[in-house]
């Protein structure tokens, strides 16, 4: 049984400077910058090396050894719900669930990356290495499910951050998640990059069999080493093009998101993804642009800067060139596929590739009929009467 690390402090671990981490840290880890947190006025700078020592030192970890001996530290999350409602207008989805806060998948793209400085942290290492995890979570969702109020619209799990990230393969919180949503019969759908997924198809087949689940894969690259420097501890590309048939063969909708598509880095590779994914049994393929909200423009700047130096500058200018000059505008219809003529060519040659590989076939439709409470109280007799 792990210690559980209760006090997710409300301060940043690095100030104003942006200090640029030993060499240790950036294998195995996507970020080399631990930036300050845009929430606070008073903050202390702490140099790398004592950064480095302080997460090599923790001592309780519920995550797989790091080989620079980089410690991921996990602290519990004491909510008291867990599903969220959301309201934007280029998001398909009205609720959401997330076990866990923090990825350490590393992708040093990820959007989800400022939220972590609403808990007190930096949206750079600490994202990827302090991890807010909701052990609680089946117990609440339980709870929510079997709410008068609760009608068994469908729900997106890992809304924010990857519930398959590599902590799930022990912690085990969206398994039981997966067993409540099982059954309940309650219509979900996953978007993961962690071939983890599949260890779940028991369950995902049960909710299949109602039309109550869908999975989308994650693939950005098919490039080994591109991914390995960009998603350092996500699942390698091959091992999630054989995700995408294990799901497919077990009659569980699958599609895939190309996302995101880093123009001048892997915007060139869509026609080659798209032929892959159809082949493993994708029945559907969407795609999202680079997006750089908050702190991400520095961490993302620096990282193509330290692995691709030849091409860095160039990134930035078509990054730009699709963002009205900016590195990121977060305009509602726009933020997800950006503007201008390098935006509109990678539009026009996905939808031809789409097409071409018969990637833009209708998934089959969710449905809430099968949905059914949870039993609750003592043994779930309770249930009985409700």
């Amino acid at each position: 049984m792990a210690k559980w690390h209760d006090n997710a402090r409300g301060a940043s671990d690095v100030g104003e400077y942006r200090d640029i981490l030993p060499d240790g840290l950036k294998k195995g880890r996507g970020a080399g910058l631990n930036p300050g947190n845009r929430f606070e006025t008073v903050r202390l700078h702490v140099l790398g090396e004592y950064l480095d020592a302080e997460h090599a030192a923790a001592p309780d970890s519920d995550a797989p050894p790091n080989p620079t001996g980089t410690a991921t530290i996990v602290y519990r999350d004491h909510t008291k719900s867990l599903i969220n409602h959301v309201n934007h207008p280029d998001i398909h989805f009205n609720w959401t669930i997330n076990p866990y806060r923090g990825c350490e998948h590393g992708c040093i793209y990820c959007y989800a990356r400022p939220d972590h400085e609403r808990l007190g942290f930096s949206s750079g290492l600490d994202f990827e290495t302090r991890i807010i995890a909701k052990p609680d979570a089946p117990k609440l969702l339980r709870d929510e499910l079997a709410s008068p109020k609760w009608k068994g619209e469908m729900i997106q799990v890992c809304g924010d951050t990857d519930c398959y990230q590599p902590l799930e393969a022990k912690m085990k919180i969206t398994r039981g998640c997966l067993e409540v949503f099982a059954e309940c019969r309650q219509p979900i759908c996953i978007i993961t990059k962690n071939r983890l997924v599949t260890r779940d198809i028991d369950l995902l087949g049960e909710l299949a069999k109602h039309g109550a689940v869908r999975v989308a894969i994650s693939v950005t690259s098919l490039d080994r080493s591109l991914s390995m420097k960009m998603e350092p501890r996500a699942s390698s590309p091959a091992d999630r093009l054989r995700a995408i048939r294990e799901l497919t063969d077990a009659g569980i909708p699958t599609m895939v998101m190309v996302a995101p598509i880093v123009p001048g880095l892997t915007d060139k590779e869509v026609p080659n993804i798209l032929k892959a994914v159809a082949e493993a049994g994708a029945l559907n393929a969407g795609y999202v642009l680079l997006r750089l909200p908050h702190q991400i423009k520095a961490l993302f700047i620096e990282w193509a800067q330290r692995h691709f130096p030849d091409r860095a500058k160039h990134i930035e200018t078509l990054i730009r060139d699709m963002r009205g000059g900016e590195l990121y505008q977060s305009k509602w219809g726009e933020r997800q596929k950006g503007t201008g003529p390098m935006a509109e060519q990678i539009a026009n040659v996905f939808k031809v590739f789409v097409k071409r590989y018969g990637l833009d076939k209708p998934m089959p439709p969710m449905s809430k009929d099968s949905f059914r409470p949870p039993l609750v109280g003592n043994d779930g007799q309770m249930g009985l009467f409700a």
